[in-house]
């Protein structure tokens, strides 16, 4: 690693691993290439397979964490890591080291503290349909609930300021992070970018770690509980509609047989359709309550990014163009 010079940003590879060992060391040299000013961090998440060894030898910066997971990995990286900006690569080879200079000179050019890899040819990838149609479907229900941005939620190839990586939560364990992320920037409304960039098979002997319908369980959690913390007036707004909606099925019946009789024959299930429509009014005020909450909780999220300082325009451009420079002759 050569140290960066005066004016130039400090840049860290981070690359979350378990059981990487058969593409550990061409991903370590081929951003050693690409980014030679840079430092390459492997945080091992309890690899089996000689992947914390294959790493140091390549040269690279190991270190682990014993609780298993990409969330729990990533809450350590930013935490212990400090750079002005981060790539974020997986090792199993997926993604080319060359890239990274494209997110970096997007960030630059941007002003970005969050670029994303979307990956061309996701949705291509034969025998892995379960995960490309679970792929499609969390994407549509992000810009569901959160609106556009993004159109690949959960590439691993990623750039971020020291804004954002020194004020990201990160409460996720596994794979939800990439949600998480997503979220973190639509809730404080951090400038962003996305570019396509080429996604490449596993090679043989390299296998995924994601389980689809585990894993698409836990995300489908994280939206909820994201919404749920995020835009609670929304969330609770519409649980309070199902209980109104339910108690008015309930209801129906017995007020049309007190209108034609004045009696009223099925008190149980007037009194259970009331019980829900009173559960209802209070998902709704708790909504409300929480509502406030929540924006109170954005406000110190914003002022903690606030009080990072960013790069200047001068220290970027001279960065920039000393990374391009650097990449090209390498």
């Amino acid at each position: 690693m050569s140290e960066p010079t005066a004016g130039e940003p400090r840049i860290a590879v981070l690359l979350p691993c378990y059981n990487e060992a058969s593409t550990i060391e061409a991903v370590i040299r081929g951003f050693r290439e690409a980014l030679p000013q840079a430092g390459i961090y492997v945080y091992d998440n309890n690899s089996t397979d000689g992947t914390a060894l294959k790493a140091m030898l390549a040269g690279a910066t190991v270190r682990s964490e014993p609780r298993q997971g990409k969330g729990h990995v990533v809450r350590r990286m930013f935490s212990d890591i400090e750079a002005d900006i981060y790539i974020m690569a997986d090792g199993d080879g997926t993604y080319a080291p060359a890239d990274a200079r494209h997110l970096i000179t997007d960030m630059i050019g941007n002003r970005a503290d969050m670029v994303v890899g979307a990956r061309r040819g996701v949705h291509d990838d034969a025998g892995r349909q379960g995960h490309a149609f679970g792929n499609r479907l969390f994407n549509i229900l992000y810009r569901s609930i959160f609106g556009t941005g993004f159109s690949d939620i959960f590439s691993g190839y990623r750039a971020f300021s020291r804004r954002f990586a020194k004020t990201f939560p990160a409460m996720s364990a596994g794979f939800e992070i990439e949600t998480e992320m997503s979220v973190h920037v639509w809730r404080l409304k951090l400038p962003v970018s996305e570019i396509e960039l080429h996604y490449g098979r596993r090679p043989e002997g390299s296998h995924s770690k994601l389980s689809t319908f585990r894993d698409g369980a836990k995300i489908l959690w994280m939206f909820a509980m994201l919404m749920k913390e995020t835009r609670p007036f929304a969330f609770f707004s519409l649980l309070g509609l199902a209980f109104a909606a339910l108690s008015g099925v309930l209801m129906a019946p017995v007020v049309y047989d007190y209108m034609l009789t004045g009696l009223v024959p099925r008190q149980p299930t007037w009194i259970l359709s009331m019980a829900l429509m009173m559960i209802a009014f209070m998902l709704w005020t708790a909504g409300t309550i929480l509502d406030s909450v929540a924006r109170a909780r954005a406000e110190q999220l914003r002022l903690a990014y606030n009080a990072i300082p960013s790069l200047d325009a001068v220290q970027y451009e001279q960065g920039g163009a000393s990374l391009e420079g650097k990449a090209e002759a390498a």
